[in-house]
């Protein structure tokens, strides 16, 4: 019982002892000498007690009696007799020794309070003055409901290009041979209304359209982090909207979101994999399967479901969903740039269901998507935009893609010799057929594995690397032959990335890295080097950047 609850119960007592049926001046105060003298010492322990037993009711608050404040004695015989009814005399011996009690310990307090005054006074003016902190930073904040986060990146690097075709390296390293400066920035507000909804803005600028790491003829090259305002539009020294969505629970176990501007992985219960998506290369960024996880970006809605480690997401994005002509004749001729719309024939579209586990350090998902008008996100030429026919004989677009993936990854329970690992495998089937490639109904696939070793060599710093090969057409359908002779693709790849990220700060991190590509060109690179006579990978790329990082 606490100091204060026991002086409210003292008048309660007090009036117990107040004269009932008899009066003060019947109050033999020998029979209160009596009893207190033929009752024991105090005693230290509720166990003294011979007839208590740790399952009576009252057990536990005169334990504390005992124990804590050690104000209650037994009879001569060692016993308390809970069960019997107490006398005024009883009581009054009972009330006394507690009142003692509560005297010795408020005495206690105030010489405590009188020793540390000076320590007190600190740290009264401490509280003191961070209240009034507190009250600045309330009066002056930039929102009640808004966070703000920022991200800006800087990146110095070059390529080197080699292989057997002299004009195509030439040509490669006269595009995206020059070592460039880029930076990339992020600035992201939250906001949330209720504490369990969000709603995020993100505004985005960089540079990279025209850096050694742009949108040139090898798009395996764009590094992790980059990414255009729009649909093939890079941000360029602009300011954009890159992200605008909101979500919200639905009940216990239901999270729906709905955008302007939302990504395909936004609207994910779980990601599958934990290798960075911001170290070196684009390729490594879509868990192994950049046809199921291509990550399509524009107007979009999803929702997933999720209970306890199981979750089932679905989720629909337009990249030009903002479009209103809806018919794709137009878009071939190029008279209109507002082509698009929701769910229509020229709708850059993609749908997605995916099905994961995630438990404390693993994770596994199988994703299911269909893809209208959008390619897969990163390749060799041949598989990222294979070209379908259109009603007048030209091409446009990408037709459909029906893409699965199966995705994972382990991460250890504590830094050490053992890393983390993230793997991925995806399948993509083409509905274009292309004359130009022998192409009816091609097949391509694509996997990945990413090690990830944290506290590397020194506490905070991570190391990593990751192999794979980018999306590569494997089949070339009904027609992949040629004068009815069969041919096989030769559009296989193979990348690798190393580096090591140093934790300067908690906000600032500095990462080299280097890169190669095998046969960045794939079948293109083949059937050049079939024409020209050469033999071998007709290009392959090495590369290295410096990366800066700054969180805010």
């Amino acid at each position: 019982m606490k100091l204060f609850q026991q002086l409210l119960v003292a008048p309660a007592a007090l009036g117990l002892l107040a004269p009932m049926a008899v009066g003060a001046a019947e109050l033999n105060l020998a029979d209160v000498n009596q009893y207190a003298g033929s009752s024991q010492d105090q005693v230290t322990s509720v166990t003294q007690f011979s007839d208590v037993k740790p399952t009576d009711w009252a057990y536990q608050a005169l334990s504390n009696l005992v124990e804590r404040y050690g104000c209650v004695a037994g009879y001569p015989n060692g016993t308390f007799k809970g069960g019997q009814a107490m006398t005024r005399y009883e009581a009054a011996a009972l009330l006394n020794a507690c009142l003692d009690r509560v005297t010795e310990v408020t005495d206690e307090l105030k010489k405590l309070m009188a020793e540390f005054e000076k320590e007190l006074a600190v740290l009264r003016g401490r509280v003191d003055g961070l209240e009034a902190k507190v009250g600045e930073l309330e009066a002056n904040q930039f929102s009640t409901t808004t966070k703000l986060k920022g991200i800006a990146t800087f990146v110095l690097g070059a390529n080197s290009f080699g292989g057997s075709n002299r004009d195509i390296s030439d040509f490669a390293a006269a595009q995206e041979g020059a070592t460039s400066f880029n930076y990339d920035v992020r600035l992201n507000f939250d906001t949330s209304f209720t504490g369990k909804d969000l709603l995020r803005t993100t505004l985005r600028a960089g540079n990279f359209a025209d850096s050694a790491f742009g949108n040139g003829g090898l798009n395996q090259l764009e590094v992790a982090f980059q990414e255009s305002c729009g649909t093939g539009v890079d941000c360029g020294d602009v300011v954009a909207v890159n992200r605008l969505f909101y979500q919200f629970p639905i009940g216990s176990n239901f999270t729906a979101t709905i955008g302007g501007r939302v990504r395909q992985d936004d609207m994910l219960a779980m990601w599958p994999s934990v290798y960075p998506a911001d170290t070196v290369l684009d390729i490594f960024t879509y868990a192994g399967a950049p046809g199921a996880y291509n990550l399509n970006l524009g107007a979009g809605a999803g929702l997933w479901w999720k209970s306890g480690n199981f979750s089932i997401s679905a989720n629909y994005v337009a990249a030009n969903g903002d479009g209103g002509t809806p018919s794709s004749e137009p878009c071939v001729s190029g008279s209109l740039n507002s082509c698009g719309g929701i769910g229509t024939e020229a709708s850059q579209e993609t749908g997605t269901v995916q099905v994961a586990y995630g438990g404390s350090n693993w994770g596994l998902a199988a994703t299911y998507n269909y893809s209208n008008g959008v390619g897969v996100a990163s390749g060799t030429p041949l598989s990222i935009a294979p070209q379908a026919a259109a009603p007048d004989g030209s091409t446009f677009g990408f037709g459909s893609i029906n893409s699965v993936g199966i995705s994972g990854y382990w991460q250890p329970s504590n830094s050490g010799w053992f890393p983390s690992i993230s793997t991925g495998w995806g399948l993509n089937s083409y509905d274009i057929d292309d004359d130009a490639f022998n192409f009816d109904g091609p097949t391509s696939q694509s996997w990945y594995v990413g090690l990830q070793w944290a506290d590397a060599f020194i506490k905070g710093n991570t190391f990593g690397m990751a192999v794979g090969q980018p999306t590569f057409i494997t089949g070339c359908g009904d027609v992949c032959s040629d004068n009815g002779v069969s041919r096989t693709p030769h559009d296989g790849n193979y990348a690798w990335e190393w580096w090591y990220k140093f934790q300067v700060t908690d906000n600032i991190s500095v990462t080299p890295a280097i890169y190669y590509l095998s046969n960045p060109l794939g079948n293109v690179g083949y059937r050049a080097n079939e024409i020209s006579g050469d033999s071998g990978a007709a290009l392959t790329n090495f590369g290295g950047i410096v990366k800066t990082t700054f969180k805010f």
